[in-house]
């Protein structure tokens, strides 16, 4: 397949998901920024505001993301709209990228986690960089297996931490080379 039929969903946030779309450009990826109201985005090309019906689709009970990533979230009514914002760029990308922190719990550090469990419970292939052993983590049978991806799959999220590392932001960029050279 050409890069042009490919198509990167993510959120436009400083930081990973930033890069992810710089290099989505360079290589000639649809991209695609999901955001609503309010929600500043660093990179602001192909921004789709969802609306608060849309952001509803991916509502959950945030005693289930509590529940589910083993963590308590002090402000629930804030986060919530970032949660929903994430459900859609999983649901819209089949394959989901994430750069982070894998913890001893076997999740992933911060609001990138959500993505990533939301991966995992939709039975998506995921891949996460973990900016503490600088390696890349696929999800296969319920552990987290050292792995380099490919995007393999013509949508795709891309997701991670605000705090991107040098080595994080070297990651994306060999992906998006090793993906489409």
């Amino acid at each position: 397949m050409s890069s042009k039929e490919y198509s990167l969903y993510s959120g436009g946030l400083k930081g990973t998901e930033e890069m992810f779309g710089k290099c989505a450009e360079k290589h000639g990826i649809n991209e695609i920024n999901f955001s609503f109201e309010g929600h500043k985005c660093s990179r602001n090309k192909n921004i789709t505001i969802l609306s608060d019906n849309e952001l509803k689709k991916g509502n959950i009970s945030m005693e289930i993301v509590s529940a589910r990533m083993g963590r308590r979230y002090s402000q629930a009514d804030k986060i919530r709209k970032v949660f929903q914002l994430i459900f859609h760029m999983v649901n819209k990308g089949f394959q989901v990228i994430a750069i982070g922190w894998i913890q001893s719990d076997k999740t992933v550090k911060g609001g990138t986690g959500w993505g990533v469990e939301l991966a995992k419970f939709f039975n998506r292939p995921v891949s996460v960089f973990d900016q503490e052993t600088n390696k890349w983590y696929v999800w296969k049978d319920s552990e987290w297996i050292e792995e380099e991806p490919v995007i393999s799959y013509n949508t795709f999220c891309g997701t991670g931490t605000r705090n991107l590392s040098k080595e994080g932001t070297r990651a994306i960029e060999d992906l998006f080379t090793r993906s489409f050279k």
